[in-house]
């Protein structure tokens, strides 16, 4: 590894914490790299329901326990992905042994036994759980997602999930975690919503914004929105997966075998504006995570088009820093 290219974290040491998304693989194959860069690990999937608790009596704790072996080795800290999402979660859950929809009582038993054994498993461990994932619809006329959680429970299932979690660990920072955030329509509903559970009581001490994001938007200026209408209810914020994708949305293309000189441009200059807006937010915003950590692998490989690479980060196939990577660097010198 080049002595020469700065660590990525420690450049942001005074700002807030950098980190990126890991599978155990990952681990094996660029742990020192990733141990050079990061200061914060996420598991992209290895800590969700099904990967972790796929039968009600039987945990597979293996891979998030490297995760966490791993981060506590090097002085990483780690956030814990994710206690209550609509995907991902176990069939069981939500059905009782004649396989009926489980009752309220049932599901929010259930609950309880996962959110103790898997947040009293990594207590002290883990600083920050993304509690509730995605709970917000995206539609413009229906509130709240409609999920096993909202059809069995009921709408207090968030405040039951953020109690259950600071009662597993008193002391880990517990978010409301979603994406589209920086849409005006769905940044209020997720405004009101996290507004909604503060004044409750619940134990909410921030909000993830998923930053999923490409080179053509959203808009610094929608971002800046988000950033203000959050942060203006006293939490923390996370950035909790950003990526850059190279292609608009709708652009369904498959034949690139590399980012166009435009695109790659265009995405040396949007992370250069979103770090910069970011660091102007250093209070509010305490830790960004990239959502993988290099252009070797990402999820936007083959989503949402089938077949089509994407190159989504700062650091390229090779592990090697690209042009954005000292744009957001360069400051911090």
């Amino acid at each position: 590894m080049s002595t020469e290219i700065p660590s990525l974290h420690a450049a942001y040491a005074n700002t807030f914490k950098i980190g990126a998304a890991v599978h155990t693989r990952m681990l094996q194959s660029e742990g020192e790299f990733i141990a050079k860069h990061f200061n914060s690990i996420t598991a992209e999937n290895q800590m969700k329901f099904e990967e972790i608790h796929p039968e009600e009596d039987r945990y597979t704790f293996e891979a998030a326990d490297k995760i966490v072996d791993f981060a506590a080795a090097q002085g990483i800290g780690v956030r814990g992905h994710t206690l209550v999402w609509h995907n991902q979660t176990s069939k069981w859950v939500f059905e009782d042994t004649s396989g009926a929809p489980a009752s309220r009582e049932l599901v929010l038993s259930r609950l309880k036994q996962h959110i103790d054994t898997v947040v009293g498993r990594y207590k002290g461990q883990i600083y920050a759980w993304d509690v509730v994932n995605e709970a917000v619809e995206d539609k413009t006329d229906l509130f709240m997602r409609d999920t096993k959680w909202l059809e069995l429970v009921g709408e207090d299932y968030l405040l039951q999930a953020f109690s259950m979690a600071h009662e597993a660990d008193p002391n880990a920072l517990l978010f409301y975690n979603d994406y589209n955030e920086t849409d005006p329509v769905k940044r209020e509903k997720i405004y009101n919503l996290v507004r909604s559970l503060l004044d409750k009581g619940a134990p909410v001490h921030g909000i993830g914004l998923q930053g999923h994001w490409n080179i053509h938007g959203p808009s610094i200026e929608e971002i800046r929105m988000a950033i203000e209408r959050y942060a203006s209810l006293d939490v923390q914020l996370h950035v909790t997966e950003l990526d850059m994708s190279v292609f608009r949305h709708e652009d369904r293309r498959t034949d690139l075998t590399a980012p166009t000189s435009e695109m790659a441009e265009l995405q040396e200059r949007r992370y250069e504006e979103i770090f910069n807006l970011f660091r102007e937010y250093k209070s509010s915003i305490t830790s960004v995570t990239f959502w993988g950590v290099a252009d070797n692998y990402t999820w936007l490989d083959h989503f949402p088009v089938r077949g089509r690479k994407n190159w989504p980060f700062v650091f390229d196939q090779q592990l090697q820093p690209k042009e954005s990577f000292w744009r957001i660097i360069n400051p911090m010198s």
